[in-house]
């Protein structure tokens, strides 16, 4: 009966020893010390230790905690990673992670992942707009304005493309510019109007020149206008304009010059030979007049080259005919006689 009592009384201890390890003890403190602790309640002078204890109740310590040797719920079972009490088992700290069981420590979230809780079992990867680029985080990072990610577990934002801008923190996609304007660098927080002489369309990433024959004086605008044809300068008259540049007020056109829509430069009659008649060009006297001494001079060359021409074939008509009007006969002769010789009778 004396040795049942002492049983008892360690197992009172042993039960004392796991509430004090549990609120008041360190982890460094040993089994010794709770058999120092309880010798003075006890009368017993037996020391305590681990075999005293029911280690069949072990159990591995579970993921996203670790056990440590030192602990003394953990020292007492026979097998490493194995504890009496599941609270004997040390959490993982925030930015680390075990996902096995019975484990002696956890693992540092890897780049673009991150834990912001105690005994977590994995890592969360960081959402869009956000990024990780360092191991054991317990939280990600912002994407600063003029940069974004759309993908999970980033390590990095990327900066906006030229033509398009962020404003914001946590930017998971950079927007086009509006109708109007650009952005002319990359990792750009706004975007800028164009400038007079340039238009941009919504679906344009970037301002463009007007087209020739084409102005916009004002900034940040979306089209071009075409350079009229006419401009009312009084309430009477009209007068013809030109674009010489994009980027400036539509010129007057000069009152001997055409100025259709759309002109880039004014356009002027040959001068000395047409003059300007309404909207179109006509001859000048001046030109009239050659025209018609041209038109006569070379009228009466005509003539006289066909009268040249007709008396040529005269002379050649003559000179073929000339052998057959001077052609001799040659004397003739009968029976000896020349055919020119006078008749002569016989008398009879």
């Amino acid at each position: 009966m004396e040795s049942l009592g002492v049983l008892s009384v360690l197992a009172t201890a042993c039960v004392l020893g796991v509430v004090m390890s549990q609120t008041t003890l360190s982890p460094a403190v040993t089994i010794t010390t709770v058999s120092a602790n309880m010798s003075s309640a006890a009368p017993s002078t037996t020391a305590l230790s681990c075999s005293g204890l029911n280690t069949s109740t072990c159990a591995a310590c579970a993921p996203g905690s670790y056990y440590d040797n030192e602990t003394l719920l953990c020292s007492c079972c026979p097998e490493a990673g194995l504890c009496v009490l599941p609270g004997a088992c040390l959490l993982c700290v925030q930015g680390f992670y075990q996902p096995l069981a019975g484990q002696q420590g956890c693992l540092p979230c890897l780049s673009g992942f991150y834990s912001n809780s105690t005994g977590s079992p994995f890592c969360q990867p960081c959402p869009t707009g956000s990024y990780s680029s360092n191991t054991g985080s317990a939280s990600c990072t912002a994407c600063a304005p003029g940069f974004y990610t759309s993908l999970q577990n980033s390590t990095s934002c990327n900066p906006c493309p030229q033509g398009t801008y962020c404003n914001s923190s946590s930017c998971t996609q950079c927007r086009v510019c509006p109708a109007g304007s650009e952005a002319l660098q990359t990792a750009s927080k706004e975007c800028t109007p164009c400038r007079p002489g340039m238009h941009k369309p919504a679906h344009q990433t970037m301002c463009q020149i007007c087209s020739s024959g084409f102005y916009q004086i004002h900034w940040g605008q979306e089209n071009c206008d075409l350079c009229p044809e006419k401009h009312t300068h009084t309430h009477t008259h009209t007068h013809s304009l030109y674009c010489q540049s994009p980027d400036v007020n539509p010129i007057q056109c000069p009152t001997d010059a055409f100025c259709p829509e759309g002109s880039t430069v004014p356009g002027y009659c040959m001068e000395t030979f047409f003059r300007k008649a309404g909207e179109t060009c006509e001859l000048s006297p001046v030109t009239i007049a050659l025209l018609v001494i041209g038109g006569g001079v070379g009228l009466l060359f005509i003539i006289i080259l066909v009268l040249r021409r007709r008396r040529d074939n005269d002379s050649e008509l003559s000179l073929a005919r000339t052998p057959l009007l001077r052609k001799d006969r040659p004397p003739g002769r009968f029976y000896g006689i020349p055919c020119d010789a006078e008749p002569v009778y016989a008398g009879w």
